[in-house]
């Protein structure tokens, strides 16, 4: 079984469904509400297990938080090292309007420490991949980046949600996968997916587009890009070539975006197997 390493961040998730983005200064009320666990490292950790990888994710939380979030972890297949801290959970608000877009806003809430990462060391050095994103603090990812290269482990970046430039650890990234407005700094790179919604992806050292996989309706963008790297990377720690990979992440994004919220919305392998 392949096995992946990811570092994010989990906590709560309110979604509000509204029929508009209301302008500034305009209340906006909200259709139905909904929350669950969630969070870009957590959303993508699942759909790696999902797909059949084993998936181990390190996360700081809530000290009393910790027992429910393992608890949610383990019940989707996931070795969780939530680490508890004083500080409050991440938390994060995601709006959807009638056309199934989106609008996140993010509170980081509780943050891991270098030392954090070294209790998670041995995880990182038996992985295939290790997956990051920008949701935790640059020294973090430098830390566990530092310790993949060390043993061999390929490095997967998503470069969200706010960008990176100019840190040394780039030069250590295998693949970045930043959607159409997370590129900034990366122009120099070739090792680029470029996720383009529902145009698909884009490899950029090919220059070879991959469509995405229709979907009949879409309900609900959200998750779809964590859904991509989940998979994207389980595909890829099974040796699956890039092209393969990215068709097979186009169409769990697709399956997701048929579907509200994002927590039991990210598609099992044998769903995506079907739509081949």
């Amino acid at each position: 079984m392949s096995k992946i390493a990811v570092i994010g961040i989990a906590g709560e998730s309110v979604f509000l469904s509204v029929d508009g983005f209301g302008k500034t200064g305009e209340t906006t009320v909200a259709e139905s509400f909904h929350n669950e666990l969630g969070g870009k490292g957590f959303n993508q950790a699942v759909a790696a297990a999902r797909y059949g990888a084993e998936v181990s994710f390190l996360c700081a939380c809530y000290q009393g938080d910790v027992e429910r979030f393992t608890e949610i972890a383990e019940r989707n297949g996931i070795k969780s090292f939530f680490v508890g801290k004083k500080e409050r959970s991440p938390y994060a608000v995601i709006t959807t309007d009638k056309n199934g877009d989106n609008r996140v806003l993010v509170y980081r809430g509780a943050e891991l420490d270098e030392q954090d990462v070294e209790l998670f060391a041995n995880e990182i050095k038996t992985a295939d991949i290790l997956l990051i994103n920008n949701e935790v603090p640059i020294p973090i990812n430098e830390k566990a980046v530092q310790i993949a290269k060390g043993n061999g482990v390929r490095v997967v970046l998503n470069p969200a949600p706010q960008r990176i430039h100019g840190c040394a650890f780039l030069e250590n990234v295998d693949l970045f996968t930043p959607n159409e407005h997370e590129t900034g700094g990366l122009e120099n790179y070739q090792n680029v997916i470029v996720t383009l919604g529902d145009k698909g992806c884009l490899i950029r050292k090919t220059g070879e587009l991959i469509p995405a996989f229709k979907v009949e309706k879409v309900i609900d963008t959200a998750g779809a890009g964590d859904t991509f790297n989940g998979v994207l990377c389980a595909c890829l720690a099974e040796n699956a070539d890039l092209k393969t990979a990215c068709q097979t992440a186009n169409i769990a994004a697709a399956i997701k975006v048929g579907r509200k919220y994002i927590l039991n919305s990210i598609p099992s392998r044998t769903e995506i197997e079907k739509e081949k």
